[in-house]
């Protein structure tokens, strides 16, 4: 789990999706399906994801940038990604892309992600700092 002011940066503000592929290449998308779960997981609806799933399938790792820029209070999220098709979450953003798109295109799944380390991204002195995973 994460503590309360980090999960309000990341359900108000845009994010940043990082991967990598099997050659090391990196790839970074901006992320608007996207939520926090209960469980101190994130989900990322599959939209228009086809590099960054390619990458998950081959590491399964990923880091979620996310940073409000009034304030530039930011954090770094750091975990293990697993793909799925069915579930409540996939439903949720099923039915948002609905809403957005009006059928010129769906969300096929989502990304999961489980966090692993969480860092702090805002400039200052706690810049680089590693929170605990509450």
């Amino acid at each position: 789990m994460m503590n309360e002011q980090v999960k309000k940066i990341l359900e108000n503000n845009l994010w940043e999706a990082a991967t990598v592929c099997s050659k090391g290449f990196p790839n970074v998308v901006p992320v608007g399906f996207k939520a926090v779960l209960d469980d101190g997981k994130l989900a990322i609806g599959d939209v228009f994801l086809k590099q960054t799933l390619e990458n998950i399938e081959a590491n399964h790792r990923i880091a979620i940038s996310a940073f409000d820029p009034k304030t530039t209070e930011g954090y770094q999220i750091k975990g293990r990604a697993d793909y799925v098709t069915d579930g409540p979450v996939v439903e949720k953003f099923k039915a948002l892309a609905e809403e957005l798109f009006h059928g010129a295109c769906t969300a096929k799944g989502a990304v999961i992600i489980t966090p692993e380390k969480i860092v702090v991204t805002t400039p200052g002195p706690d810049n680089k700092k590693i929170l605990p995973l509450e």
